[in-house]
């Protein structure tokens, strides 16, 4: 029998998988680009930057530029290995293992 674990709330969620994702890719990102690569909403994103923040999947950093606020966020080791767990859980639901 197979045995499925428990996947990780946390990055269950599209959006916040879709931002955990990109930042695994890049050193860094601003909101900005987040936003337009997710098409989210600025609420809907600032939630769920919040969330992954609180809990140390990522950090973010708010500065100004120009006078402008920019928010940018850059994903920590324990968002690192919480990703890659995450895709390895996922790969066992996939697999034919008995």
């Amino acid at each position: 029998m197979k045995n499925f674990v428990e996947l990780d709330p946390l990055l269950h969620s599209q959006l916040r998988l879709a931002i955990i994702s990109l930042l695994i890719s890049v050193k860094e990102a601003d909101f900005a680009y987040i936003q337009e690569a997710t098409q989210s909403t600025n609420g809907n994103l600032s939630v769920q930057i919040t969330k992954l923040k609180d809990a140390e999947y990522i950090e973010v950093s708010k500065t100004f530029e120009k006078n402008y606020p920019k928010t940018t966020c850059k994903i920590t080791k324990k968002g690192t290995k919480a990703f890659e767990k995450y895709v390895s859980d996922i790969k066992n639901y996939l697999s034919p293992k008995k």
